[in-house]
């Protein structure tokens, strides 16, 4: 939790006025309880004479304006530490949505997308909590606590006094020392509760028509109840010991007083100590418990805040596995991706995905994929992309090992298209208009024309203004799909990537789509992933893969003569006749 306080560097002059006026208000707070013994001591004078109100008058405003003074510096003190905190945490949370921006697959599948959800808004919130109480009692409060004892141990001598205050905070001892052995182990497990939960309220929301469709209800209400009811029950033990533990301040806070107005009665009554100094004695056992309760209270908080920074650290620490070049080395050709014999295994597979991969296509031709679920077709794709990278073998682009390219060179050379289209909550101007946002007016209408999206974009309603939601919802499954299409075609790269990106559409539309990139987008590459047959057919090059291997490469023509697994692809999806 520490290490975040290496990011004060710039605001080095906030965290000393703090400690400027923390210093000042422990002053002013000390200043208060040898005035009021000053009062006591003009009210308790000797018989026959006459008390001197002129003198209590000036003494009662001279408290009156120390108190203020104590006041507005703790004003003051909770303002800068609630600005300190929350410049720091903005930076915190900057980084950590930095660098999750900046994982490769491999990292996105080693935290879940609801955990680091939870890390960058409750963990930081817990943390951001902590450090407001951090930066405003963690010097206020051994200052209170230590001056305090300091006085009390030299100016008053009576033994009986430090053995009360000494019994007070032994007794609060324990109580901090059973907290941190009940709680600490349980914050751990409240936050990774806390993940699940958003991990089961995150799947129910996005597969809501699945669960509808399904009658599903029933069981998921049951699955998030069981996770819920678990986080309660640890939250709810946690939350108990932690609200017992402020009565037990109060309760010997008040036995300590009671303790020590007997113990001056007593004393008071053989003349050890004047009346007065039993008032001062009191006012000082409560600065010190006060400042020993601030304590306890950090220890308290930080223990939970700790945690969440462990999370936090985690993810900050992780090491990228893909790492980016500053910029990329020079590259002689320009449309071309090739493979030498490349080979893929995911982190913990027994088995490669991919294995001894060779291939080239040139500039401007069509290359295609096909082969079972599970084949490797995405897989190889993502080694093209860098989102991976290879086991063993070369990938390079226009000639260039993708390991020596800068990422944001490398993903200007693609119009991708994934398997799953994605919307974001903006306008449709926005979405197709995402990779490139300088586009005219013109690129973005050739785009949707060309991606066959133009007719139904213009019976929306505010047509290329309208307000596309969270994923696309509000949109059907092939238009969400043209949309894509169309957001890959007003970038005008050098190669375009479709990842299955036409199963949604009908063959009519597929096939005219197709035509119009061919014919309007020339001398751009084509990669496609596809399951029809249909699909590629015209492809200039076909690789037919199985389980990661390639197991034909040619023409159409040419694999339904020498490729058994093609052969059975094609006649599985279409008669001899249209196949030739």
């Amino acid at each position: 939790m520490f290490r975040f306080l290496k990011r004060l560097k710039e605001q080095w002059w906030l965290v000393a006025l703090i400690v400027i006026l923390t210093c000042a208000q422990v002053c002013f707070d000390f200043m208060l309880p040898s005035l009021m013994g000053d009062i006591i001591k003009e009210i308790n004078v000797k018989s026959g004479q006459t008390i001197v109100m002129q003198n209590i008058f000036t003494t009662s405003i001279y408290m009156l304006v120390i108190a203020l003074s104590s006041g507005l510096c703790a004003i003051a003190i909770s303002i800068l530490a609630s600005k300190v905190t929350s410049r720091m945490m903005a930076r915190v949370r900057y980084e950590l949505y930095s660098k999750i921006s900046s994982f490769s697959a491999h990292e996105m599948n080693g935290f879940s997308t609801s955990s680091l959800i939870t890390r960058t808004t409750n963990d930081i919130t817990n943390i951001s909590n902590t450090y407001v109480l951090f930066f405003r009692f963690i010097l206020y409060g051994p200052l209170l606590a230590v001056g305090a004892f300091v006085f009390l141990a030299i100016k008053n001598s009576q033994w009986q006094f430090m053995v009360s205050i000494a019994g007070a905070v032994l007794i609060l001892g324990l109580a901090i020392f059973a907290i941190v052995r009940i709680c600490v182990p349980k914050f751990d497990i409240i936050q990774t509760k806390i993940d699940k939960v958003n991990l089961v309220t995150k799947e129910n929301l996005e597969g809501l028509r699945v669960v509808r469709a399904y009658n599903a209800e029933s069981y998921q209400k049951n699955k998030f109840s069981n996770i819920n009811d678990s986080l309660t029950k640890d939250d709810k033990l946690a939350n108990r010991v932690l609200g017992a533990f402020f009565p037990v301040i109060q309760l010997v806070i008040g036995l300590l007083m009671i303790t020590i107005t007997l113990i001056s009665s007593k004393l008071i009554e053989k003349g050890t100590i004047p009346y007065d100094q039993m008032t001062v004695v009191i006012q000082f056992a409560t600065l010190l418990l006060t400042g020993f309760v601030l304590m306890v209270l950090l220890v308290v908080y930080i223990p939970r805040a700790s945690t969440c920074a462990k999370r936090i650290n985690e993810v900050l620490d992780s090491p990228i596995l893909v790492k980016d070049n500053a910029k990329s080395d020079r590259y002689n050709e320009v449309g071309t991706v090739e493979f030498k014999d490349v080979s893929f295994t995911y982190p913990g597979g027994d088995a490669p995905s991919l294995d001894k991969i060779s291939f080239k296509v040139n500039k401007g031709e069509t290359l295609a994929f096909i082969g079972a679920t599970g084949a490797g077709k995405t897989t190889l794709l993502n080694l093209i992309l860098r989102f991976y990278d290879t086991s063993k073998g070369t990938v390079l682009v226009d000639g260039l090992d993708v390991k020596k390219f800068n990422s944001h060179d490398l993903f200007n050379k693609f119009g991708y298209v994934p398997q799953k289209p994605y919307l974001f909550h903006a306008k449709l101007k926005e979405n197709v208009c995402l990779g490139k946002p300088d586009a005219t007016r013109e690129d973005l209408m050739e785009a949707l024309d060309i991606s066959q999206s133009t007719e139904f974009v213009s019976k929306l309603t505010n047509g290329i203004d309208y307000e596309i939601s969270q994923g696309g919802k509000n949109v059907s499954g092939g238009q969400r799909q043209r949309l894509s299409i169309a957001r890959a075609i007003v970038m005008k790269p050098e190669i375009f990537i479709f990842d299955d990106s036409f199963s949604a559409l009908d063959y009519k539309t597929d096939k005219v789509l197709r035509g119009e990139i061919k014919k309007r987008c020339k001398g751009t590459t084509n990669i496609i992933v596809a399951q029809r047959v249909g699909t590629i057919m015209d492809a200039d090059q076909i690789i037919v893969l199985d389980n990661g291997k390639m197991v034909g490469k040619g023409t159409h023509k040419e694999l339904l003569k020498k490729c058994a697994v093609y052969k059975e692809i094609a006649l599985s999806q279409l008669s001899k006749e249209e196949l030739e």
